[in-house]
């Protein structure tokens, strides 16, 4: 426990007779009863005295030039920090009782009247001293109860998340236990049926029709195994960011009207009611992993859709979104498994069918590639029984093609407009000056919002952006000038502190033209600049 400090007294005096026998009086008494003594000469080294010290009483003197006690007390008590601290009020004659009244309005304690009477002067101090010296008492206690209060609540709540991480490792153990054991049954069913086929085909007199009826099984449960191994990769490398897609212009309503139309082909669809409302739509993203969406999301509705059901496949535009939804007649979603219906490893067996088949990781893949795309899936459903409506909400792209990047136009200088944004005070001043003395216009930014700002404001010709800027990095302002129509023709040039091959591809695929490592000599800045805009090097 920290150590207690000691109280201190204050006397203001401005006769040095008296102040000297006041505080020789105090002085006997200080080490026994363990409080030190400060003197002061006037009411403003009384004041500046309460700035720098706690005090457990002040004997201050009422007539005093200048400042008298009165103000004094007064201007001590104004102040939040020293406002409580008790004033006796040393005078030398016997106040009346308007005077009484002044002092105690001024926040006096008491009163000690001169000649001072020892034992009546240690006695009152005395008081002070001890009510002091609790106080700091309890204020200590006060400060170790708290430590330990936020020790123990530390401790709850590292224990609380303990328990927290570990049920979830023991949900997440007991559903993969559960996903294994499905994907055993899953692949069983399939092995069985080419096994028992394989052995048909191998009997003698086997009639010819039965033979081709075992070859189809063979062919048609082989292509299940084929199905279940490749959901199997696809969901493993979307999980791990390994899949890499091949993003173009696609109008969506004709790519599920294909997967459909495929549906259709192999006789899945004959027993339903389908109905498709899709106006031509376009989206910025993979035609292959869009049409496994829209393929996984059909197939989802005809698995948990009795025969006879209805199936209504729409395709709409809100706002600068493209939204596909796939409602269905089916065995509905229970209201505990909505909130988890697209997590890995989950699947409500009791109520969907599993005669049907499939691994049920179909939904995760789904909501795993609309995210790549930089969209969102959801599922909404009023219960078992009632049907499912899937969505999947992606941004929306122009049916034209990509635009063509415009020439750098030159100023009427000759020398392109240069941004730079550089968070360095001396590095970003320099390179401005040497820059503007070399006849370029400059603007420059301290840091990435500033400058993506500034490149909105002013369009310049290039941008020398740094790597490691606060607000957001370097490779964040080349996104976003790219994703801006007014600015993604900027030509972008990096510089950094790094020149690894590994950073030199992150900031080629942030967007960037040109990679300089720093320092940038000067001949090489003013090449790379002459590079981007088009104009002749040495």
């Amino acid at each position: 426990m920290p150590k207690i400090v000691k109280p201190k007294i204050l006397v203001v005096n401005d006769d040095a007779a008296s102040l000297l026998a006041l505080t020789s009086l105090l002085d006997q008494w200080a080490e026994a009863s363990g409080y030190d003594v400060i003197a002061a000469r006037s009411g403003q080294q009384a004041l500046r005295q309460v700035l720098l010290h706690d005090f457990a009483v002040i004997l201050l003197d009422v007539n005093m030039p200048g400042m008298d006690g009165f103000e004094t007390a007064e201007a001590i008590h104004q102040r939040a920090r020293s406002a409580d601290i008790p004033i006796i009020f040393v005078t030398a004659f016997l106040a009346d009782e308007i005077d009484r009244l002044k002092a105690y309005q001024r926040g006096a304690a008491d009163f000690l009247f001169t000649p001072v009477i020892p034992q009546i002067l240690h006695a009152k101090v005395q008081v002070f001293v001890a009510l002091a010296t609790k106080n700091e008492e309890l204020k200590l206690q006060a400060a170790k109860l708290s430590q330990r209060t936020t020790e123990l609540t530390a401790t709850n709540k590292r224990l609380t998340l303990e328990m927290e991480e570990r049920q979830a490792a023991e949900r997440k153990s007991h559903a993969k236990d559960e996903f294994l054991a499905m994907l055993g049954h899953e692949l069983r069913n399939p092995l069985s049926a080419i096994s028992s086929a394989a052995a048909l085909i191998g009997l003698q007199g086997a009639p010819a029709e039965t033979v081709a009826r075992a070859k189809q099984i063979i062919q048609r449960q082989s292509q299940h195994l084929s199905r279940i191994v490749d959901d199997l990769l696809d969901l493993s490398r979307a999980m791990s960011g390994k899949i890499l897609l091949a993003r173009q212009p696609t109008e969506l309503s004709g790519l599920v009207s294909a997967c459909l139309d495929t549906f259709k082909a192999t006789g899945r669809t004959l027993q339903y009611t389908l109905n498709m409302d899709a106006p031509p739509a376009w989206v910025d993203g993979d035609p292959t992993r869009l049409e496994q969406i829209a393929t996984n999301l059909i197939d989802n509705a005809l698995k948990y859709t009795p025969p006879g059901g209805a199936i209504s496949i729409d395709v709409s535009e809100h706002g600068d979104d493209v939204i596909l939804s796939v409602r269905d007649t089916g065995v509905g979603i229970a209201e505990d498994l909505l909130p988890h219906v697209f997590d890995v490893f989950v699947q409500a067996t009791t109520t969907l069918d599993r005669s049907l088949g499939g691994l049920g990781i179909g939904l995760a893949l789904v909501r795993r590639l609309v995210e790549l795309h930089g969209g969102t899936v959801s599922a909404t459903s009023d219960g078992a029984g009632a049907g499912s409506t899937f969505s999947i909400r992606l941004p929306r792209a122009t049916a034209t093609a990509a635009p063509q990047k415009n020439l750098v136009a030159l100023p009427d200088t000759g020398k392109p407009s240069v941004l730079l944004i550089e968070d360095n005070d001396d590095g970003r001043e320099m390179m401005a000056t040497m820059l503007t003395a070399c006849g370029f216009p400059i603007e420059h930014a301290a840091d990435g919002l500033q400058g993506v700002q500034k490149a909105l404001d002013h369009h310049p010709d290039v941008a020398l952006v740094d790597i490691g800027l606060p607000g957001i990095d370097g490779y964040e302002v080349a996104r976003r000038l790219r994703q801006d129509d007014s600015t993604r023709n900027i030509k972008l040039i990096a510089l950094t502190g790094y020149g690894l091959a590994e950073d030199q591809r992150r900031v080629m695929e942030a967007g960037f033209d040109l990679h300089l490592v720093k320092p940038v000599d000067i001949n090489a800045l003013l090449e790379a600049i002459a590079q981007c805009a088009g104009l002749p090097t040495a």
